[in-house]
């Protein structure tokens, strides 16, 4: 691609793409955290954006044109513009990350929940049991019939306790089938949470920093990089005109030198071999010529 006559707009193109989604996104981060006055964000952030660019161009191709104080002013703004893009694409990626998995997190949640609830109502059903079988156990064995006043009293509460432990599974149940579909967003970063053993927030931000870190900044060098290309090629495109011109100059000046006029060639001067006399009473013809000549008979 390197020796391609087009190579010079794929890198434009390159520039454009990584700039354009650079900006898109940081001002959309921005945007996001001053949500107060969108618009005006997205006006001034555009602008901040746009300005980078041109400023990062106008410092490759004016350096040696410009004074100390512009060169300091406009790189150390120049800088501070990535990082503020940097910023704002590390706010656009969190915002993202925390809607993928703020679903996730409440589903999570809600499944704690119910498991400590049901490990609860089996506990309340243990209890209810024990409680049962102390008590028949205390009556003599011909209470029979308070016995079973007993199991009619504590069954009911059994019953219930079952019905809502079946309820609370029923519950578990949906949530981790949820759980699975909404795990598919981000699962790559579980897996990736698991492997190196830390939380999933903490193997996020290392991705996002690692990608602000090569975002804005290739935007900006691509930038310089098409403003480069263009200078060699119209320098280029400036010594291959250069060199016909310079030899159709050097054939101009051997005509001025033979002719002694401006180049152009006097028409043929018809001349008699033999010298004409001082009295000759022949008349001479000076008619001028087309070209500034004259023609002598």
């Amino acid at each position: 691609m390197e020796n391609s006559k087009y190579f010079i707009y794929w890198i434009g193109l390159s520039a454009l793409l990584i700039a354009g989604s650079a900006a898109a996104f940081s001002v959309y981060g921005l945007a996001k955290l001053f949500s107060g006055a969108f618009l005006s964000v997205v006006i001034m952030a555009g602008s901040l954006e746009l300005g980078k660019l041109v400023t990062a161009s106008f410092l490759y191709r004016y350096w040696d044109m410009i004074n100390w104080f512009q060169k300091v002013y406009m790189t150390i703004a120049t800088i501070v513009l990535v990082f503020i893009t940097s910023a704002g694409i590390f706010g656009y990626l969190s915002n993202a990350y925390q809607g993928a998995t703020l679903e996730f997190e409440k589903q999570s949640t809600e499944l704690i929940a119910v498991e400590e609830r049901i490990e609860q109502l089996e506990e309340d059903k243990v209890f209810l049991k024990e409680e049962l079988s102390i008590a028949i156990s205390e009556l003599p064995d011909n209470y029979i019939t308070a016995k079973r006043k007993l199991r009619e009293d504590y069954n009911p509460q059994i019953l219930m306790v079952n019905e809502e432990i079946l309820d609370y599974k029923k519950t578990r149940a949906d949530l981790e089938i949820q759980l699975v579909s909404t795990g598919v967003d981000v699962g790559p970063a579980i897996y990736l949470a698991r492997t190196f053993g830390t939380d999933i927030d903490t193997v996020v931000k290392f991705f996002i920093f690692i990608l602000i870190f090569v975002f804005d900044p290739l935007a900006v060098m691509l930038v310089i990089a098409y403003n480069q290309a263009l200078i060699v090629r119209d320098e280029e495109q400036e010594s291959s005109q250069g060199t016909p011109e310079f030899i159709e100059d050097d054939e101009r000046m051997d005509i001025i030198g033979q002719n002694g006029n401006d180049g152009l060639h006097y028409e043929e001067v018809d001349i008699p071999n033999e010298p004409l006399e001082e009295n000759d009473p022949t008349p001479v013809d000076s008619t001028p010529t087309m070209r500034g000549g004259v023609k002598i008979q």
